[in-house]
């Protein structure tokens, strides 16, 4: 059987994804902080399908945690980190800004260092059977977003972490590989439902695009085809100019 830790599974993205490998027959581990919706998830399956597992990445205490759950599931073939935060942010409120920065940015690479420690110390792992690290970053990250200045800018760190992971598993050999998983809008608690988003996709229909790009095993995974168009896009786009834009909102 096939085994993956989702973290950030009590809700959105993360938990459409232990819902979908539930189904497919995988052993899931379920992390996040909300434990009675860890409890109502790992309840839909028969008893050892799901393990939940209480756990604030922000906090030190977080890897312990994470510890506790790969010895209750045992080595996973699959890391999900899908844990984020996210708010506009015209006013500049200064607790919205560090509240994303060290969701998004300190422990993602808390709970991503230490399960690459974790891989590299277990033995379990080799060039035939490596393991999959996947995190959930954004199409926000491949340019700054006016509105959301701090998670356009923690998703870009994220972006570059895992670029920068990638090539240092090539150099050390590590039995790893990476996968950025760049959503663009996914009906989720981040979005403001009260509004309208282009090309809004339900979490269920992204989970669907994630498993299909992680069983290619793609290095860069973004949904759907028009965000790829997108982002190329705007990338050609002189910086001088679109500092200047006022139109872009997310």
């Amino acid at each position: 059987m096939k085994t993956a830790i989702i973290i950030g599974a009590t809700s959105g993205i993360g938990r459409a994804l232990a819902e979908r490998l539930a189904r497919d027959g995988w052993v899931v581990g379920a992390a996040g902080r909300r434990e009675a919706l860890l409890q109502e998830l790992s309840a839909q399956f028969p008893e050892g399908t799901i393990f939940p597992q209480v756990m604030d990445i922000t906090k030190p205490e977080a890897t312990e945690a994470l510890d506790a759950l790969l010895a209750k599931t045992g080595t996973p073939d699959l890391f999900l980190h899908v844990s984020g935060v996210g708010r506009q942010n015209p006013d500049m409120n200064e607790v919205i800004e560090t509240w994303t920065m060290e969701t998004n940015c300190v422990g993602m690479a808390r709970m991503v260092s230490h399960f690459i420690r974790y891989v590299l110390a277990s033995g379990a792992y080799d060039a035939k059977h490596k393991a999959l690290i996947g995190v959930v970053t954004s199409v926000a990250g491949t340019a700054g977003l006016g509105v959301s200045a701090s998670y356009s800018a923690s998703k870009k760190m994220q972006i570059t972490y895992l670029s920068a992971l990638s090539q240092l598993a090539h150099m050390q050999k590590w039995p790893i590989l990476f996968s950025d998983i760049r959503p663009g809008f996914v009906e989720t608690e981040i979005l403001n439902m009260d509004r309208k988003y282009p090309r809004l996709i339900s979490a269920e229909k992204a989970a669907e695009y994630i498993l299909k790009g992680l069983r290619r095993k793609r290095r860069i995974i973004i949904f759907d085809g028009r965000f790829r168009l997108i982002t190329a896009l705007w990338r050609l786009i002189p910086r001088c100019i679109w500092e200047r834009l006022t139109f872009i909102k997310n």
